[in-house]
């Protein structure tokens, strides 16, 4: 049986960057506010003339692909995770299949949110051992600055999502114990309304007047901490026991970049040194189901990860639904 594996990564944020001091102009909070709740600093988001979520996911995906040390026609199978599509239907992997000229291969679309980009890899993986494909693009593509309210009642909610992609090549590979290892998914739907977007058409109710506050994301910040906290280490060590590791062998821990002091409570938990788990979320801000695959991308970039490497994919979010993978690189 074929294993699977990451042969390529790749990511992109749009240039526009807004810092914590550009928010104060736009509603009453402050950078010091906004940096000890999420540790973020600066986020990108979006000229929306000239990027689109399908966009920005090609982008990162073509970086990918030269990083897989293969063509574009070489892609069998799409997967394309986001809570920002550019249409509400069709999905955007058909979007990217025709902007990057492939033949008539499949494309699907994930709706797992901050989860979304590992669910991907769990489906990619088993795709790959089955032997049904040999190469598949896992996309994860936000664009939600355009969805949030900008102002001081939207505060704690906009001043932590940006806008970004990245992409991964997951590819067949003959080597043994190499690879993605396993992977863990979970949902608890009880909470789906912690943190939600509850209207998806532009349309009055029962004859009442539009209220556009009614499709801007809601959080019940206590309750998502409260149960991030939790669940982050309970994923993390169910994929360690099942490939009977501890801990103090993971080399690096990439969590879904929610908020810094999230991942701060999980290392402490996880008693993991600070060169064990990577954060860029100061730099990019919650980019939802982008977030893993470019603090992946990055630290790769940086060289912070190598061959022999046990890597941790972790995420938890809107669902609740929250995943790990463990892959040995």
């Amino acid at each position: 049986m074929p294993q699977s594996y990451i042969s390529g990564l790749g990511h992109y944020v749009p240039p526009r960057c807004v810092t914590n001091k550009d928010l104060e102009k736009l509603m009453d909070t402050s950078d010091e506010w906004i940096v000890e709740r999420t540790g973020i600093n600066t986020r990108h988001w979006v000229d929306i003339d000239t990027e689109s979520t399908a966009g920005m996911g090609v982008k990162a995906s073509l970086i990918a692909i030269k990083n897989a040390n293969i063509n574009v026609e070489d892609i069998d199978f799409i997967i394309f995770c986001t809570l920002s599509p550019d249409y509400f239907f069709p999905g955007s992997g058909v979007l990217v299949q025709e902007q990057l000229g492939l033949g008539t291969i499949g494309a699907l679309d994930i709706r797992n949110q901050c989860s979304g980009f590992v669910y991907g890899l769990s489906i990619a993986d088993q795709y790959i051992k089955t032997g049904m494909f040999k190469n598949i693009l896992v996309i994860g593509s936000e664009i939600q600055s355009t969805g949030m309210d900008i102002s001081t009642s939207g505060r704690n909610v906009s001043v932590i999502f940006g806008d970004g992609a990245g992409a991964a090549v997951v590819s067949a590979s003959e080597k043994k114990n190499r690879g993605i290892l396993s992977t863990h998914l979970h949902s608890e739907g009880k909470h789906a309304e912690e943190l939600m977007a509850k209207d998806r058409c532009c349309t009055s109710e029962k004859g009442k007047p539009f209220n556009a506050e009614r499709f801007y994301p809601v959080m019940n910040g206590n309750n998502v901490f409260k149960h991030a906290v939790t669940r982050f280490p309970e994923v993390i060590n169910e994929a360690l026991i099942k490939n009977g590791y501890l801990s103090k062998d993971i080399n690096l821990l990439i969590p879904h970049q929610a908020n810094l002091r999230i991942a701060q409570f999980i290392q402490r938990t996880m008693k993991l040194r600070d060169d064990q788990v990577f954060n860029n979320i100061m730099n990019y801000g919650n980019t939802t189901a982008a977030s893993i695959p470019i603090a992946l991308s990055e630290a790769w970039q940086q060289g912070k990860v190598n061959e022999g490497d046990l890597i941790c994919l972790a995420a938890f979010g809107s669902g609740f639904t929250w995943a790990s993978a463990l892959i040995k690189w």
